[in-house]
């Protein structure tokens, strides 16, 4: 944990970013360094999944709480903050300090560091996989089946890296332990330095019969279908972690994870601000005028609404409940509908009459606004 940079530095943000902030500066990171446009460079590689992890934590309300309140101690299980010992994670990583302090090498009487093995259990490398989906999609939910080429465990020899009937053997250079340790006496005292076993590779074991499908690693590359269950109310750059279903753990440890960035298609009629819809429908003038009841369609069903005469362009009305549904909650957001005034074209000679009556039958005393601004212009020059 120590290792880690701080979240909002990893996405080039103040502390206590907004959501829109993040969004973008994730978006931007990640298109820059995702692995399509840096084929084989390690350092890309890398710095997408720390993007990642970073905007995992911080698009999320209440890990971003966490986060803002302890550091990575507080969305880290091992922590303090996530039931460890005393917030330094147990007494191992207390010798770790030293060890890391000292070279690797003991402490006066503490007898020794405890240096990390090389043999140690260890996550899986996490997979990042974005998905298209319909706006309809997202406003509802749905289920996806997706292919996925990843690195999974060898069937062969079930992850063991050895052939069938074999098993691997304990390294007799270093007893098993991945370590080898040398001692040296200084006038402050004895110190003990650790460092991988040479024969093993710090592994701790030796596989004299690797198994011919992996090589030895216990894993091999396969394309694997996987469903992903979408919930309703996520937006673009929304992110669904699924656990377990990252790349397998190294000696014994638990498998990665697969994180899936949500694309939205944009909706042809609708659009979406947050939690709310938006609508604009054209009326004619005389609808606008004389009031009138329009159907006005939502995500689910259409429904009547009554314009009231006199409704001016550029007014708005509001369906409440009609928008989409929240991510962490039953509530859902509004629909609001825009007039706008369309005016007729393409008009013929009966039709050009019938407004022209209309025009001179409807006097100037009728148009609020055209009439203010008449009388404005009359006092302006007079």
């Amino acid at each position: 944990m120590a290792d880690k940079r701080d979240y909002y530095e990893v996405l080039g943000l103040k502390k206590g970013a907004g959501e829109d902030e993040i969004k973008k500066a994730f978006r931007k990171l990640a298109m820059k360094y995702h692995p399509d446009k840096n084929p084989g460079d390690k350092e890309a590689e890398e710095r997408f999944k720390e993007i990642n992890e970073a905007y995992a934590v911080l698009s999320d309300p209440e890990q971003k709480q966490k986060y803002d309140q302890f550091g990575h101690a507080g969305v880290d299980p091992n922590s303090f903050a996530g039931g460890g010992f005393g917030g330094f994670g147990g007494f191992e990583d207390i010798f770790d300090i030293f060890g890391s302090a000292f070279g690797g090498g003991g402490f006066g009487g503490f007898g020794g560091s405890r240096a990390r093995r090389s043999n140690a259990p260890r996550k899986g490398n996490d997979i990042q996989k974005s998905m298209t989906i319909s706006f309809t999609e997202a406003a509802f939910g749905c289920k996806k089946q997706i292919k996925l080429t990843k690195q999974v465990k060898c069937k062969t020899c079930d992850g063991t890296g050895a052939t069938p009937g074999t098993s691997k053997k304990s390294c007799p250079n270093c007893g098993g332990t991945g370590e080898i340790r040398t001692q040296q006496r200084t006038p402050l005292g004895t110190f003990q330095s650790v460092s991988p076993c040479p024969d093993c590779n710090g592994t701790g074991e030796i596989n004299e019969s690797p198994c011919a499908d992996c090589g030895g690693t216990g894993r091999v590359r396969d394309t694997v279908k996987i469903t992903v269950n979408i919930p309703a109310g996520v937006d673009n750059d929304s992110v669904i972690p699924i656990r377990g279903q990252g790349e397998p753990g190294f000696n014994g440890g638990p498998d990665g994870d697969l994180y899936i960035v949500i694309n939205v298609k944009p909706h042809k009629i609708f659009e979406r601000r947050g939690q709310d819809l938006w609508l604009e429908i054209p009326i004619s003038f005389d609808q606008a005028a004389l009031g009138d009841e329009i159907v006005v369609p939502t995500l689910e069903e259409r429904v009547s609404y009554k314009v009231p005469a006199g409704t001016q362009p550029g007014t708005v009305f509001r369906l409440k409940g009609k928008g989409i549904q929240s991510l962490r909650s039953s509530r859902k957001g509004d629909l609001y509908v825009k007039v706008s005034l369309e005016v007729p074209t393409k008009l013929n000679s009966k039709q050009k009459k019938a407004i022209k009556q209309m025009g001179e039958a409807v006097t100037d005393e009728c148009y609020h606004k055209k009439s203010g601004f008449l009388d404005s212009i009359k006092e302006f020059f007079s």
